[in-house]
């Protein structure tokens, strides 16, 4: 169940994050997070009651904050990398911040099957291989080093917020939402009046929000279920979802070895699941 769980996550952030880099290919990435995360919190607290109970503790309390400022900042700094890159490549790369998570859950004293372990190295390879080939053909630099970026600041995000999770997984997102909306309500005066919000980006930033706060509820209720190690790589794979769906829907080209890394990606997860 854990391990279904954080798929389900990882297909709705694929989704989230495709409709995230859509908007904010013509407005401000801050300007997308204030819009959309007001409705992500409403989201996550209707989660909490009709699913969870509203109990705060130091605990979720402190990895909530931090949760919510590290994968704040990852967010930035993914939107703007997908608002100035292609989906293929900004995607699949901030993926690889899951090598956090993933290390300290084995240090930690999680203890996966071999089977369990191939598929998680044939997992993480996958989502490499999806971007591969583009990084080799003139990727601009500005959004491989934003990805980046956000790859190292999601990972600590995760982490902190499989810690709140493991305790309770809705108040969790619940203070990471609080959180967000109050530093990107800050961060607001800042961006002035460029590519600012209208009204006809409503439906897209109530999907954002929504979708987003839902990811995270799957993905910390995985957590407080199943090994760290496992659920940070599946909630991981999100990116093969954006890049099918930028594919799909925006027409853009993928190289064999993409179709190759995606493939690898499911088959990963595959043998995570069954290999317990």
């Amino acid at each position: 169940m854990p391990v279904v769980l954080a798929l389900i996550s990882s297909v709705i952030w694929g989704l989230a994050d495709f409709l995230g880099g859509t908007l904010s290919r013509r407005r401000h990435a801050i300007a997308v997070l204030v819009g959309a995360q007001p409705f992500g919190l409403l989201a996550a607290a209707i989660c909490v009651s009709l699913f969870g109970q509203w109990t705060f503790s130091t605990n979720v309390i402190v990895n909530g904050a931090l949760a919510g400022t590290f994968g704040l900042i990852g967010l930035v700094a993914f939107y703007t990398a997908l608002g100035s890159g292609r989906m293929g490549i900004v995607s699949p790369i901030s993926s690889l911040g899951v090598l956090l998570p993933l290390g300290v859950g084995l240090a930690r004293g999680d203890r996966p099957t071999a089977t369990q372990l191939i598929g998680v190295v044939i997992a993480i390879v996958g989502v490499v291989l999806a971007s591969g080939p583009e990084l080799s053909g003139g990727a601009p630099a500005r959004p491989v080093f934003l990805a980046i970026t956000a790859a190292v600041f999601f990972g600590f995000g995760v982490f902190f917020m499989s810690l709140g999770g493991q305790e309770n997984p809705g108040v969790t997102v619940v203070v990471m939402r609080i959180t967000q909306v109050a530093l990107l309500l800050i961060a607001i005066n800042f961006i002035g009046d460029r590519k600012k919000l209208s009204l006809s980006d409503l439906p897209l930033l109530i999907a954002i929000g929504v979708t987003d706060a839902v990811a995270n509820v799957f993905y910390t209720t995985a957590a407080q279920m199943g090994m760290l190690s496992l659920v940070s790589v599946v909630g991981s794979i999100f990116p093969v979802f954006t890049v099918i769906l930028a594919w799909w829907i925006l027409k853009e080209r993928l190289q064999m070895v993409q179709y190759l890394g995606i493939a690898a990606t499911l088959c990963g997860v595959t043998a995570i699941s069954v290999g317990g």
